[in-house]
């Protein structure tokens, strides 16, 4: 087959998803299949298949649509900055699609909601079209409302339909947790026959390649590292974890905790952490490329998520042995076994988080029990040849509704 994985986001990108794409691309290529990768640039001036070196800049695209898109002609796209930017944003890819082409593909696969929504209206009706939704735009939208009546506004509605539109274009739509496909059915009316759960795969071989070249980071003597690899940006709740570990230290100082990671929260993080007084307990590490190798080296995996669907740090982690503390949030409870892998608490609860990363540094024989737990079910259930039988499978489903 010729198959195209799509993005709306940009491509490469720092989340889970680019990784995602790569491991979809690398085994259906292992097993003959010719794959392309097409999303937004990472500065965001144009679209491309990155694989082949194609692009098109929206320099060419956007004053046409800023023409017809205007506010006298379309006032419903200008009640909001963010609808504006999305919709002449998905008009873009819609128009750099069709430009590259996309009649030679057999099927589409695409990674969220508006490029979903953006390939149903261009490719040709022999091309089946495959989304998986990594995430909700619009509950995150949700999360950050103070006003009880925002269901009634129009930036509300718009975030709405193209939750339900975008998930309901294609012929088969994926989610990687039951939490997610819960929430397309029942809060965006998504018929729950198209919706089916994969769980994503971990690439073990290149996790381990990465873990045997070591790092240059080795544990402080006398100190546990718990670890936090992720966005440094609001919905992970690392504002949540510095608050836990204020109060933590003013019980134990057997600890460090490493963040790998960037985010437009770094700085306001930095110094939360100064303010608290923990700031040489708490180690920034930026953008590593060594992760599965710091897992190595730490005794704690910690993920305080606001919101998440099936995150890759929490299946690396379990995969090295490391028992998981995570909050409630999206699929983590459907990852974390409470007591069994991990420790699971509510979004927020601060100190039930310090609690249970006491816990862990207290009792050794608790940790690695759960570590070993966390290793054997994440071995076995993170399998990625088994993901990629489950995708083939729904590639053919969705290439049948087509004929």
């Amino acid at each position: 087959m010729n198959i195209l994985l799509a993005m709306y986001w940009p491509i490469p990108h720092l989340g889970g998803v680019w990784p995602f794409m790569l491991q979809i691309k690398r085994e259906l290529e292992l097993l003959g299949h010719h794959v392309d990768l097409f999303g937004n640039s990472p500065d965001g001036t144009k679209y491309h298949i990155v694989n082949q070196g194609r692009e098109l800049s929206k320099e060419f695209i956007l004053p046409l649509q800023e023409r017809k898109l205007n506010e006298a002609a379309s006032p419903l796209l200008h009640v909001d900055s963010w609808v504006r930017n999305v919709e002449l944003d998905r008009y873009c890819m819609e128009l750099s699609a069709a430009y590259f082409g996309l009649d030679h593909y057999d099927l589409i696969h695409t990674q969220d909601v508006i490029s979903t929504l953006a390939m149903n209206r261009v490719k040709s009706k022999h091309t089946a079209l495959v989304a998986t939704i990594h995430g909700s735009l619009a509950r995150e939208f949700m999360l950050w409302q103070q006003d009880s009546g925002y269901r009634e506004s129009p930036v509300w509605k718009y975030y709405w339909a193209l939750e339900h539109n975008g998930a309901a274009a294609a012929d088969v739509t994926i989610t990687p947790t039951h939490w997610l496909k819960n929430i397309l059915v029942q809060d965006f009316a998504v018929p729950e026959q198209q919706v089916s759960t994969i769980s994503n795969g971990l690439d073990t071989d290149k996790f381990w390649s990465v873990c045997a070249q070591g790092t240059d980071l080795t544990a402080p003597d006398g100190k546990k590292v718990m670890i936090c690899p992720a966005r440094l940006v609001h919905i992970k709740g690392l504002h949540f974890l510095i608050s836990a570990l204020q109060l933590l230290k003013q019980r134990r100082s057997d600890w460090v905790c490493w963040i790998p990671g960037e985010g437009d929260k770094k700085e306001e993080l930095i110094q939360q952490a100064l303010a608290a007084g923990i700031a040489e307990d708490v180690v920034f590490l930026g953008q590593r490329k060594d992760v599965p190798a710091l897992l190595q080296q730490a005794d704690i995996f910690v993920h305080p998520s606001i919101q998440d669907n099936m995150p890759f740090s929490v299946m690396e982690a379990q995969v090295a042995g490391l028992p998981a503390v995570v909050s409630n949030a999206g699929g983590l409870p459907e990852m974390v076994q409470h007591e069994v892998t991990g420790l699971v608490s509510a979004v927020g609860e601060v100190e039930t988080l310090a609690s249970h990363l006491e816990f862990l540094l207290v009792h050794d024989e608790v940790r690695a029990n759960m570590g070993a737990a966390a290793k054997a079910w994440g071995t076995e259930h993170w399998s990625l040849e088994h993901m990629i039988g489950r995708y083939l499978q729904a590639y053919q489903r969705a290439l049948r509704l087509i004929r």
